[in-house]
């Protein structure tokens, strides 16, 4: 914040920039930015980000917003688990992990501070969500991020200690009003923890 000659205060806004699959688009990404409050401004795009290889994508399609911003929150991970095929994880745990890495260290480059959310639990009893691939995603990208100076926003925890009331018992993946409240708070929190707010 600075003053002028006739005493008028310019605030100066921090920007943020969310990427992320549908957990962000139709989840906590509609109310982080009231949770971050006036202080903030936040780009997020309108397309889902989907799986890790087209979050990729995004990066490069987004490059403008993410280097003007001062913190880049990202998460991808729901659609790689996906067993489709009842073959295994949609996208192999190895190039998971190389996206992922790649995609962090891309946003390293063009960004300050770089916060990763880990992949949230799923409800028992859905037609290709297995929570066993997604707790093996997230047990083995943390530390790699983590070793890469990256923020770790851990969604699944907070999700699965209140898992009923956090995910929709229709489709047993995306978030219930509650659970965007939660998720939202809690990433507004941690975005303004690492801000100095």
């Amino acid at each position: 914040m600075i003053t002028t000659q006739n005493e008028r205060v310019v605030t100066f806004l921090k920007k943020v920039t969310l990427l992320g699959d549908s957990i962000r688009l139709i989840g906590y990404g509609l109310k982080t930015p009231e949770y971050l409050g006036d202080g903030y401004t936040v780009f997020q795009p309108k397309d889902n980000c989907r799986f890790a290889s087209y979050l990729l994508r995004m990066v490069f399609d987004c490059r403008r917003e993410i280097e003007s911003s001062d913190a880049v929150h990202f998460n991808c991970g729901s659609w790689d688990a996906c067993d489709l095929f009842a073959d295994g994880a949609f996208t192999p745990l190895p190039e998971y992990l190389q996206t992922t890495l790649r995609i962090a260290d891309l946003l390293g480059k063009m960004c300050p501070k770089v916060i990763f959310a880990t992949t949230t639990p799923v409800l028992d009893g859905g037609t290709d969500q297995r929570n066993d691939l997604i707790v093996r995603q997230n047990e083995a990208v943390v530390p790699l991020l983590l070793e890469r100076g990256v923020v770790i926003n851990d969604l699944y925890s907070t999700v699965q200690s209140d898992i009923t009331r956090i995910i929709r018992a229709d489709d047993r993946v995306h978030l219930t009003d509650y659970g965007i409240d939660v998720l939202a708070r809690q990433t507004a929190e941690i975005i303004k923890r690492e801000m100095g707010a």
